[in-house]
Formats: C-alpha cells, sequence, structure tokens
C-alpha cells in the first residue's frame, strides 16, 4: 500500500532495547510489527512494547505551549514562552536553579540539557531520576571495578551455568531479558531466585527462596563465608586481579555470617543457602542478575558492593555467562547517565571537580562568559529537602521528561518541595501531574517523532527513527533547548541542525563515545561502549584481563549488614516493598494511556499474607487503609499467598493510589537513593459511616 510503511525503532519503555517496526499509515503511527533481525529481541516484544504505539496519537498530547495565569493554563506562542522562560531565568543566580534531565528521552536530548544548564544557566546542580533506580550501581560498581554499568551482554545471558536473580523480578520488569534466562536454563543452567514474592520469575526458577526485603547483604555475606570455609574461592583470580581480599574475609568470616545467623535475619532456610551457594559457586560460569530490589535502599551502595564481591570472590567478571548484570529500569537511564545528567560528572563520567576535564568541555563549548562551578551540585532527592528545609535557596526549577509528582517517595513532601519553587518550567509530551505545577509547559516530542539514540542497560546505543510529524508545534526536546538558548543569548553553542550533529558533537568529548556515529550505529547489532575509535568493534564485555580503575585490579569492600531505615514495630508492624507490573511502566503516564494495557490493569493494589489478611480480618478485593508515617492512601487487598508473611508490596503507577505517598525519603549516604523497598505501614479496614 503506497501510504502504509514501516518504521524501525527502538522500544521506548525498560532499558532492554528491543526493536521493533513502527506500522505507519496516512502519516500517523498505528501499530507495531516485529523486527526479527534485532539480535536482542529477534522479533519478539513484552505487552508494552506490543502497544507502544497506543498513546503516540493520544487525544491529550500536549501541542502548544501553555502559560499559567492566574492559577490556569493559557496557550502562548512558542515566543511567548521563549521570552518569559529567559526573562525569568536570567533574573536568578546559577546556584538559584536546578534542572533534572529525562530517562526517557534521547541522548542527544538529555546531552543538549546537560549543556544548557553549566552553560547557559551556569548551575551545578543537574540530575535525573536515575537517582531513584540505579544512583547505587553507579556508585558501588565504580568503586569496585572503576565502571559504574552492566559488565556483560543480554546475549551473554543465555551463555551463563547459574544465573542468580536477586532484587529484579526479571519477566516482568524486562521480559526479554526473562527469556534469555529462559534459554539460559533450557542450556542446563541452574536459576536461583531470591524474592519477597513468588513471581513470574520465581516459577521458572530451580530454587527460590523467600526472604524479607533489606537482608541482602547478609544473604551475599553468608554465602561468602560458606564459599571459602568450603575452598570454592577462585584463588588464582583473587591474587592476580583482585586487592584488599583480606579485609572482606574479615567481616564474612564473622560468626554473624554463618547460615543460621542469616536465616534468623533473612526467613530463607539454612538448606536454600547451602544449595544455591553450592551451585553458584562450583559453577563455570555465574551471573548475577539485579535491578531496583537491590538499589533502592538507604544500603543501596552496601548491596551493590556486596554483589561486586561476590563475584570477585569466584572470579566471574571479565568472561562470558558471568557478571554483574545490573538492569536499568528505564529505556534511557544509561544513556541520560553517559550525558551527564548527573551533579557530579559531564558525559562519559568526567568529573566536573576534575580541572582538565572542567576546561576540556569549557574550551570545547566555547561559552564567551564560561560555565558552571567545578563544584558537585545537589542530586534530586537533595533538591527536593533543600526546598523545603532551606526556604529560598533554589528559587526555579526546569524539568524535562520526568514526573517527580509520582516517581519521588513521600509525595507530599515532593509536592510541598515544587510548591515552594517560585518559577517551573516542564517540559513533557503530556500534562503530567508535575506539569500540572508548573508555570510555564513546552510540548515536547514522543520518540515515534524524533531520530536519536538511546542507550541500553547493556550499553548498546541504538537508534530512534522518526516515523510521523510531532502533534500541533511541539518541537524535538533538543530544538527547544537550543532556542530558548539562542533566546537568553547563546545561539552559536547550540547551532545543531539535525540529532545527528547533537550525537556528533557527544561523541567528540566522550572517549566512551569516540568511535561512534550513525552510519555505524545504523545496523541492527549497534553498538556497545565503550567503542573509542571508528574501527574498534564495540564492547560487549567488560573487564577482560583487568578493570577499569588506574591499577586495573578490582577492588573488594568489606560491608556489614545494616537494617533499613525503619523496621516495623508495634504501631507500624509490616514492612512494605514496592515495584512494576508486567501491563505498567514508571508513572504510567503513557502505559495509562495505552488502551489495551490499561484494560488490563486499571488501578493499583496492596498484596497481603492470607495470614496477615485473616488476623487483620481483610477479605480480597475490599479498599482498605494502608497508612506510614508519611501519610495514608486507599488501595484494593489483594490477598495472596505469593507474598511473605509480614512484607506487603504496592505498584508504584498509580496516581490514585499512589505507593509512594507511603515511602520513605531517607537516603543512602553515597548515592543519595531513597529507601523505596522497604518502609514501615499498617494497614486497616476501612470503617463504615
Amino acid at each position: 500500500m503506497e501510504n502504509m510503511k514501516y518504521v524501525q525503532t527502538t522500544c521506548p519503555y525498560c532499558g532492554t532495547g528491543c526493536t521493533f517496526n513502527l506500522v505507519v499509515k496516512d502519516g500517523k503511527v498505528c501499530g507495531v510489527q516485529p523486527y526479527h533481525r534485532s539480535p536482542v529481541n529477534e522479533g519478539k516484544v513484552c505487552p508494552k512494547g506490543t502497544y507502544a504505539w497506543e498513546f503516540v496519537n493520544r487525544e491529550d498530547r500536549l501541542t502548544t505551549p501553555l502559560i499559567k495565569k492566574d492559577g490556569k493554563f493559557v496557550e502562548a506562542t512558542w515566543d511567548e514562552a521563549y521570552d518569559l522562560i529567559a526573562q525569568k531565568l536570567k533574573s536568578y543566580k546559577p546556584d538559584e536553579m536546578a534542572v533534572l534531565s529525562s530517562a526517557r528521552t534521547s541522548n542527544e536530548d538529555n546531552y543538549a540539557l546537560m549543556k544548557f544548564a553549566r552553560g547557559v544557566l551556569k548551575t551545578r546542580h543537574i540530575d535525573h531520576c536515575a537517582r531513584l533506580c540505579h544512583a547505587s550501581t553507579v556508585a558501588g560498581l565504580a568503586a569496585a571495578f572503576g565502571s559504574g554499568a552492566m559488565t556483560n551482554s543480554i546475549l551473554d545471558i543465555a551463555d551463563s551455568k547459574c544465573l542468580f536473580v536477586l532484587g529484579s523480578n526479571t519477566f516482568e520488569q524486562h521480559p526479554l531479558i526473562g527469556r534469555k534466562i529462559v534459554q539460559a536454563k533450557m542450556n542446563g543452567a541452574k536459576i536461583i531466585y531470591a524474592d519477597p514474592r513468588y513471581t513470574a520469575t520465581a516459577k521458572q526458577a530451580d530454587l527460590y527462596m523467600q526472604f524479607r526485603s533489606g537482608s541482602d547483604v547478609a544473604i551475599l555475606n553468608g554465602m561468602m563465608q560458606y564459599i571459602i570455609k568450603n575452598g570454592w574461592e577462585d584463588k588464582e583470580f583473587i591474587e592476580k586481579r583482585t586487592k584488599d581480599y583480606e579485609k572482606l574475609k574479615e567481616v564474612v568470616m564473622k560468626p554473624e555470617y554463618d547460615f543460621e545467623n542469616v536465616s534468623k535475619i533473612s526467613g530463607i532456610p539454612v538448606e536454600q543457602l547451602q544449595q544455591a551457594t553450592e551451585w553458584f559457586a562450583k559453577s563455570e560460569a555465574s551471573a548475577i542478575l539485579y535491578s531496583m530490589g537491590i538499589t533502592q535502599h538507604t544500603t543501596g551502595v552496601d548491596n551493590v558492593k556486596s554483589v561486586a564481591n561476590i563475584q570477585l570472590l569466584t572470579g566471574n567478571l571479565g568472561k562470558a555467562g558471568a557478571g554483574v548484570n545490573a538492569l536499568r529500569g528505564q529505556n534511557n537511564v544509561q544513556g541520560a547517565c553517559d550525558m551527564g545528567a548527573l551533579p557530579v560528572v559531564f558525559t562519559g563520567y568526567q568529573k566536573v571537580t576534575d580541572p582538565a576535564a572542567h576546561k576540556k568541555f569549557s574550551d570545547a563549548w566555547g561559552f564567551p562568559d564560561g560555565i558552571c562551578e567545578p563544584k558537585n551540585g545537589y542530586e534530586v532527592t537533595v533538591m527536593m529537602d533543600v526546598l523545603t528545609d532551606k526556604p529560598g535557596e533554589l528559587k526555579a526549577m526546569y524539568i524535562m521528561g520526568e514526573n517527580p509528582m509520582l516517581s519521588d517517595p513521600d509525595l507530599t513532601h515532593v509536592e510541598h518541595a515544587l510548591k515552594a519553587l517560585e518559577f517551573l518550567v516542564v517540559q513533557d509530551i503530556f500534562l503530567t501531574e508535575t506539569a500540572q505545577l508548573a508555570d510555564v509547559v513546552l510540548p515536547a516530542t514522543c520518540y515515534a517523532e524524533k531520530d536519536g539514540t538511546q542507550t541500553s542497560t547493556e550499553r548498546r546505543v541504538q537508534m530512534w527513527r522518526t516515523a510521523q510529524a510531532p502533534p500541533g508545534q511541539a518541537k524535538l526536546d533538543w530544538k527547544i533547548i537550543a532556542e530558548l538558548s539562542a533566546k537568553m543569548g547563546y545561539p552559536e553553542q547550540f547551532s545543531w541542525k539535525t540529532s545527528e550533529d547533537v550525537f556528533n558533537e557527544i561523541a567528540e568529548v566522550t572517549p566512551s563515545y569516540h568511535g561512534m556515529n550513525y552510519a555505524r550505529l545504523n545496523r541492527p547489532e549497534a553498538l556497545h561502549w565503550p567503542c573509542p575509535t571508528t574501527e574498534h568493534p564495540g564492547t560487549p564485555i567488560l573487564h577482560i584481563g583487568k578493570f577499569s580503575h588506574p591499577d586495573g585490579l578490582g577492588v573488594f569492600h568489606a560491608i556489614e549488614w545494616k537494617p533499613p531505615a525503619e523496621v516495623p514495630d508495634a504501631e507500624y508492624p509490616f514492612i512494605l516493598t514496592t515495584g512494576r507490573c508486567i501491563w505498567h511502566w514508571h508513572t504510567g503516564s503513557m502505559t495509562r494511556r495505552s488502551k489495551h494495557l490499561n484494560e488490563e490493569v486499571q488501578t493499583g493494589w496492596i498484596e497481603i499474607n492470607p495470614e496477615d489478611a485473616k488476623d487483620l480480618n481483610i477479605v480480597d478485593g475490599e479498599m482498605v487503609k494502608a497508612t506510614s508515617r508519611r501519610g495514608t492512601i486507599n488501595v484494593p487487598a489483594r490477598v495472596t499467598k505469593d507474598i511473605m508473611k509480614g512484607v506487603m508490596f504496592m505498584p508504584f503507577h498509580f496516581a490514585e493510589c499512589a505507593a509512594n505517598v507511603l515511602t520513605n525519603n531517607v537516603l543512602d549516604p553515597i548515592a543519595k537513593i531513597p529507601e523505596f523497598k522497604a518502609c514501615s505501614v499498617k494497614v486497616e479496614k476501612i470503617q463504615e459511616a
């Protein structure tokens, strides 16, 4: 048909990086069809990928700039919006402004906003929602290996001989990575799974260990003690490729980490711990897969370092089928970090406090009045605290494609924080809960309306391709930033004409992307960073032969187990943990606008063990009141034996029963990530009036 075409692109949901074809008819996206040449998903997609076209042409897409007047939004021209933003932002000092970038938008968009923050606004305060999911991975793995990224490739998982899935409901969060777990199992691998819930992933495991949220370090320390006692450690690897082993040994060999004690802390039977450790240690190639069940704790960095420890101990790094595989939750959370949308680094993790890096970017960008100070800025979680605790220090914020009014912990606190701003700009595709609080809203483009790149969980840099024109007056994110920068007096620094121009600049200043260009990326397998030269094939497996530290050695870290910041007590007797379901993604701004996905699951729930439900006189399906020290919500009960006694679970996608009203905004001291995965709650019947 002359008026129909297929446009190959990359999925905008989780970090797996599946490829599919968008079906375009009469200039509009109207469906998804398989693209079989992708090595990642081989033509398969999950439900979210299947319906990734349905939100694109929703009638409530933002199509024109909006300015709030007398508490209500009125339509404005782009010039009116730009003039107001430029005038307001010019009135603030650099440290009075903060910027939130986005794990949903392209590398080009994130780079543009990072350059805008540091070069136009001169502010140090830029961050994005990696802070809320994998900040502890970046910090923990960088400390252990010198690089904070997933060490192996997705395809590599199928070659593993033993997979330990911890803190990840992979079959719902990353279904096409789940497919690789099945392939590994078919090839003879043992699958170990630990989670407070008996999930879809648990059903695929050879050994399922149900445990209390927050006991990860105790479990891993106990496993390492058992490995050392039995002489299963890789002595040659430890000697030649690591340091500080004796420091680790001093801690993990303590009596409190024998399996009897670990069983009391975690709830896992001793026999299961022994079986899991033997399979893991004796396998030729053992891999760990984890996600936010490991990272979203006040001990998130400790948890990640412990995962790194056990892989250093067993020599499961720098080889196929092994590694530390941190599964990213959002499509471009890896890329947004790579682009320097963080308060401590430029692109490619070049430290803002390093004089050489600071000079490099200042010279490359050519701002006549220089760039931001060479100091670290505020993390998003700290920004919210500053807004409520230090009135007047932060006055303006620019948010691109983020929705902290649903994604951040303790939403009452977040609302107070954002309302304390003098001026808020939100750039997005829908009028989200956060956009509703803005002074100016700018209509942006979604993945189907732009060329660009995103970087998946395995460091694979992949293409988006334009399938249709944007709705109304909506514009490309990087183009909005470039036009606003020109209004603010910097046209030459943002003179890009195409997304490819932006990417070429990224490659110039980013060593790990230096050998990449659109021509090389425009093929099914794309490229994994680091890719330092145009002849380099990319790097699917990191740390072969040496680690990324200057001396080439991996570093053991002696970690003691600490309980979560809140533990159950008489008033709040249950542990609440949060996560996703297969049908929805993040704050639901796209999936809840997708007809088929929303029909599957239309609202949230709280999972309650039958014994707990009986004690509380609660029956399946009834509305209950869930309360923490931060707030109360009404939510339907789902009584199920799939949740551990004493633990409850909620998905966080749903504004009408938002789990993050309850969650604790206490932070990991290093990564500043909140403790989404463990807080104390009480649940009660709703008394009829």
